[in-house]
């Protein structure tokens, strides 16, 4: 298996019960979260040797925080103690027609602080084999914007891969300054995780009226490798929303021109959202780093990312035997 670097923000999540609104809960669901951490979780499960690039503070909550990656198996020797508090993220659940939404805590966190010249040691790329890095860590400081750059710059001296989640979220800043910072960090990407919406709206490429689904992505998807000849492969997810509950998600997969779909998927109870998107990126990278053929690795990712759906809280830590049989299997009978 690979070892993976990734660079981003541990996360305390509290969330409300379903039902609840944020302001007027009497009780909070905990949770440790953040994007890349989860990724880490994930292809830890998978198999992967996974180093975290963060910061915390030395307080309890901060030793909570390493010891949930470390029971998951992720290397958090590389985790900076520094700081006086752990970001934090709150969660009002939504229900049926109404959607969940989020409010952020997480100015002034121990990350947020770092330099950008954190994570100086030669080697700190060693024998590692990708990096990766989401659009959120580099929303959250100019310091954490150049220190990703940086980082990114490093890997790519040193013959690594360069992996690159846009996630863009409009709560941590603008369309017109995740743009900018876009346009100095694509050049250095060699797989991509970005939708349509990211094309027209971060990347400027017109956007095109056109009916068919399975037309309409290899143009957006062709014309951000212009733009970047550097990406070797693009990818996303299509979620159809019903409900909050009740969700269809397919797989997307762009490599060489060509266009690969895994099956859609109904999930009509959906236990918990978040992650769902860090399980599928984690899934993707497996089967890419693991030399499987591509429409095995959008199918292995889809499926990863709708068991995500399943669990609740921020990752999950699947085994790929567990993945491999769902994806084969149409049925949710017990398993005797």
């Amino acid at each position: 298996m690979s070892k993976v670097v990734t660079l981003g923000e541990i996360l305390i999540r509290y969330s409300t019960p379903k039902g609840q609104r944020l302001g007027e809960t009497k009780e909070l669901l905990c949770h440790y979260g953040g994007s890349e951490p989860n990724v880490a979780i994930g292809m830890s499960g998978l198999g992967h040797s996974v180093t975290l690039l963060s910061a915390l503070p030395d307080n309890p909550l901060g030793a909570g925080a390493l010891t949930n990656l470390a029971k998951n198996g992720v290397d958090t020797s590389r985790v900076i103690m520094t700081g006086e508090r752990v970001g934090a993220y709150f969660v009002e659940v939504g229900a049926g027609a109404r959607a969940t939404t989020v409010t952020y805590d997480r100015k002034h966190s121990s990350l947020t602080e770092l330099s950008r010249n954190a994570f100086e040691d030669e080697a700190i790329f060693k024998e590692a084999d990708i990096f990766h890095v989401s659009g959120i860590t580099t929303a959250l400081s100019e310091e954490l914007l150049e220190l990703s750059i940086c980082l990114m710059e490093k890997a790519k001296r040193e013959g690594l891969l360069v992996s690159f989640d846009s996630n863009y979220r409009s709560k941590l800043w603008s369309l017109e300054d995740a743009a900018k910072a876009y346009e100095r960090i694509l050049p250095l990407v060699d797989y991509l995780s970005a939708s349509k919406l990211d094309a027209i709206n971060l990347m400027g490429i017109s956007e095109k009226e056109i009916a068919n689904q399975e037309e309409e992505l290899p143009y957006y998807y062709g014309e951000m490798v212009k733009k970047y000849p550097n990406l070797t492969i693009i990818y996303s997810t299509i979620r159809e929303v019903v409900s909050t509950d009740e969700n269809y998600l397919t797989g997307t997969l762009w490599k060489d021109n060509t266009l690969f779909l895994s099956k859609k998927y109904h999930i009509p109870f959906i236990v918990d959202r978040i992650g769902g998107g860090d399980s599928f990126s984690a899934g993707m990278l497996h089967g890419l780093l693991s030399e499987k053929d591509y429409q095995h690795s959008i199918e292995f990712a889809t499926g990863m990312s709708v068991l995500k759906h399943t669990y609740q809280g921020d990752s999950v830590n699947l085994k790929q035997d567990e993945i491999e049989y769902f994806i084969k299997s149409n049925s949710s009978k017990i398993i005797r």
